[in-house]
């Protein structure tokens, strides 16, 4: 099930609501919220609930170890069997298949590849447990004695299955008292739909045109880099606007998780994206990766590399991950090392043109899993052995020139400065224009999903 379906809104969300409101009481809200939410996954996987439920009572019981022999040997090794467990399952279902393949091709061996279905979700809320006993660990968080309040934090259905990782120690006061006030439901509905609007007007329509041109066998330079735009526009879309949904559903809970997304498209630099793109991964990356081998102190470099080495298979059990995420590190290690003054001194414009190239190319290597079909784009985008353009590109380009725009002038702050200013300076207009803005976009919303087939996340198989 995913927010931007007409079951999720129509039934499932009104049917949770009605029931977690029922009551005040903290034990019964959890109740439900545990219940919804394992519905909510095994809706898409019935199985693998199994496991979820799994990983939740490993951390929970390492927890109470970690707990009780704080700071001793049986505190570290519950630590170690946390990461063990976890990282292993983790290992088995996503990488399991790729490891054996690449054994296979260097071996020359014939080991049965598992092909193990990928759980769902996996790679966020094994994040989320292990943020949860690395952090008892180090004593920057306390114990969660409830197995039922833990189980609510690891399966809270609006950041299951894509985020953002949400850490314990900063829902850990919400799991046992929170209030749920109408301002507080009021604004998770408008950020909601504000998700929702990103994802099923702006991510769907740019998803069909990239898609469209850059599975063609027959590209120009023109419909290369129209197709990549598209998939840039697309992916940012697509994930800030299920974060959104996610942060607005957890709102309407009584919850208040952090920003994802801050507008990454407005950086100077590649620092500065990877501070604005999946703020809650690179945060998590930095505090339990970087920093604990040394950061900047130690071995940066290095340290740098193994990071967007993880970074990039984080994403997926392919090596075209891999390679983007040894691109932006190469990216990163120059700007902090090489040019980070000159590019200080550079006006701004060109320090929009220069991150926005990089990032653009990055997407390519995100894209083709393929490298046979990367090799084709890359060649087509910088015109090796290709025309300038033709009239399909053309054509696409003049039929997609507004939604261009649209992408464009959505992805800035410009659009929620305006409104905010308005709001400031005229009292009654938010208070008309909220609800109207509320129940068109739902409206639009409503009638596009019914007449679309094309409707992926695509952070759901991360």
């Amino acid at each position: 099930m995913v927010f931007s379906s007409l079951m999720f809104v129509c039934v499932f969300l009104p049917a949770v609501m009605v029931l977690y409101n029922i009551s005040k009481n903290i034990t019964y809200k959890n109740t439900i919220l545990i219940i919804s939410s394992l519905f909510f996954y095994a809706w898409g996987e019935p199985v693998w609930v199994v496991l979820l439920i799994f990983s939740a009572l490993v951390d929970y019981v390492n927890g109470l170890i970690i707990d009780k022999y704080y700071a001793r040997p049986p505190a570290k090794a519950a630590l170690a069997a946390s990461l063990i467990i976890n990282l292993g399952l983790l290992a088995v279902f996503k990488y399991s298949g790729f490891f054996v393949n690449n054994i296979n091709l260097l071996l020359h061996t014939s080991i049965p590849d598992p092909a193990f279905t990928l759980p769902i979700g996996i790679s966020f809320y094994t994040f989320q447990t292990l943020s949860y006993t690395i952090d008892m660990y180090r004593g920057h968080t306390r114990v969660q004695k409830s197995f039922p309040a833990f189980l609510a934090y690891v399966s809270m259905f609006p950041q299951l299955v894509a985020g953002p990782i949400v850490r314990y120690s900063d829902v850990a006061a919400q799991l046992t008292d929170r209030r749920l006030s109408m301002e507080d439901f009021a604004e998770g509905a408008k950020r909601f739909t504000a998700g929702m609007c990103k994802k099923v007007m702006l991510a769907n329509s740019t998803g069909e045109v990239a898609s469209m041109i850059l599975d063609s066998t027959r590209l120009t330079v023109a419909s290369s880099w129209l197709g990549i735009v598209m998939y840039t526009f697309q992916i940012y879309f697509d994930f800030s606007g299920y974060s959104d949904m996610a942060i607005g559903l957890g709102r309407m809970l009584g919850f208040r998780f952090g920003e994802n997304f801050s507008y990454p498209y407005i950086s100077r630099s590649i620092t500065e994206f990877w501070r604005r793109w999946h703020i809650s991964l690179s945060a998590f990356f930095r505090d339990y990766v970087y920093i604990p081998l040394g950061g900047n102190r130690y071995r940066p470099v290095l340290n740098i590399f193994i990071v967007w080495m993880l970074t990039g298979l984080w994403h997926g059990a392919s090596w075209n991950f891999i390679l983007w995420g040894l691109f932006y590190g190469v990216l990163l290690f120059a700007e902090k090392t090489l040019f980070r003054r000159r590019l200080q001194k550079l006006p701004s414009p060109i320090c929009y043109i220069y991150t926005l190239f990089f990032v653009i190319i990055g997407w390519a290597l995100f894209y083709f899993t393929d490298f046979d079909k990367l090799l084709v784009f890359i060649k087509s985008a910088f015109g090796i052995g290709v025309p300038l353009y033709d009239l399909t590109a053309v054509s696409t380009f003049c039929a997609n020139v507004k939604l261009l725009v649209l992408c464009a002038v959505a992805s800035t702050p410009v659009p929620s400065t305006i409104y905010r200013h308005l709001c400031k300076r005229h009292g009654v207009f938010a208070a008309v224009t909220q609800p109207v803005l509320i129940a068109a976009g739902l409206g639009v919303c409503f009638i596009l999903l019914v007449g679309q087939t094309y409707n992926p996340f695509l952070y759901f198989r991360f």
